[in-house]
């Protein structure tokens, strides 16, 4: 009877801020604490051999570039210049970028002093 004599126009004072405001929901949530998974499982990475492809590709990078100096600069420029980015990737950035700025310095030297001699 207890029940019944409760009337149905009382309200608690937290009926009101559920029903008006931003929560229409009475859950409870909660996050997991856990450690973060490795997306690269059970394959362990070569950085040797990595180093390596890249080592050989700035070599031949900067070759490029440094004949490019002599001969036929645009051309061996700008081939030297895209091996330099693929050396920087595979992971010889220091061969990479010495490739990348003689290969620049060549086809500008070609473009713009050399048809003035």
């Amino acid at each position: 009877m207890a029940d019944q004599e409760r009337s149905f126009e009382e309200k608690r004072p937290y009926d009101e801020e559920i029903a008006n405001g931003p929560a229409e929901y009475m859950e409870e949530t909660s996050a997991e604490i856990a450690a973060p998974i490795r997306l690269d499982r059970g394959r362990a990475r070569d950085y040797d051999r990595a180093e390596e492809g890249g080592k050989g590709m700035g070599f031949a990078a900067l070759a490029l570039s440094i004949l490019s100096l002599f001969v036929m600069p645009i051309l061996f420029g700008a081939a030297g210049i895209v091996l330099g980015f693929i050396a920087r990737r595979r992971g010889s950035e220091g061969l990479g970028n010495w490739a990348i700025g003689l290969g620049a310095i060549s086809i500008i030297v070609g473009m713009f002093i050399v048809p003035f001699f």
